[in-house]
């Protein structure tokens, strides 16, 4: 589990495939210079743009993971070389600065306006019909690994939905969020909460069917 805070910006240096096949996966090797290796071990969970990935080698503040070609098709931001968000697994100990995330993307949004409104940024973003029920007016939601919070939500007669978000100054800086442009594709994460009040509507409404 993570709290969508994030602790560093690394770059993804080197993407190899894993095996000479259109189906593999591959390996990327990430350099993270200001991320703390300390307490780093090899199949420890780092959330990459969001994605839960395994450490599987690391020296000299560079760590490695195997992504699945599952997870590419299903993720942004992890295909090429580039700077993407880091997040430590959390310890049950740990202050929950965001919200509860698994690190399991649900789906791409794509970005219909990020621009500056007095000191801070205005982020909209257009979700997919799949995610659209789970998005309310102050919810949490995660973007490429960030913990942010649902200000307004737009519905579509498509079923899609706009989602507005205020990004602080802070936010902006430290995280990759900074690089984004309309019409970029974003990984979405919905809240847990939300994920388990659908299944126990839909459960309730097969039974009394």
């Amino acid at each position: 589990m993570f709290t969508g805070i994030i602790e560093s910006i690394g770059q993804i240096k080197s993407v190899d495939p894993l095996q000479n096949s259109a189906y593999a996966g591959v390996r990327l090797a990430v350099h993270a210079p200001t991320l703390d290796f300390s307490d780093i071990k090899l199949g420890d969970s780092i959330a990459i743009q969001g994605a839960c990935m395994t450490v599987v080698a690391m020296a000299d503040h560079t760590f490695h993971v195997d992504v699945s070609q599952e997870s590419l098709s299903k993720t942004v931001g992890l295909s090429q070389p580039g700077e993407v968000n880091l997040e430590k697994a959390m310890r049950l100990s740990d202050r929950v600065g965001g919200h509860l995330v698994s690190g399991h993307v649900d789906g791409l949004g794509s970005v219909t306006e990020f621009e500056p409104v007095g000191e801070s940024w205005h982020l909209q973003i257009r979700a997919p019909k799949t995610l659209s029920p789970f998005f309310a007016y102050k919810g949490s939601v995660t973007v490429n690994g960030v913990s942010l919070t649902v200000n307004k939500v737009d519905d579509h007669d498509s079923g899609e939905c706009d989602i507005h978000i205020n990004l602080i100054p802070h936010t902006v800086q430290m995280t990759t969020l900074k690089h984004l442009k309309a019409g970029n594709p974003v990984n979405l994460e919905i809240d847990q909460i939300a994920r388990y009040c659908e299944r126990i509507v839909k459960t309730m409404n097969l039974n009394q069917g």
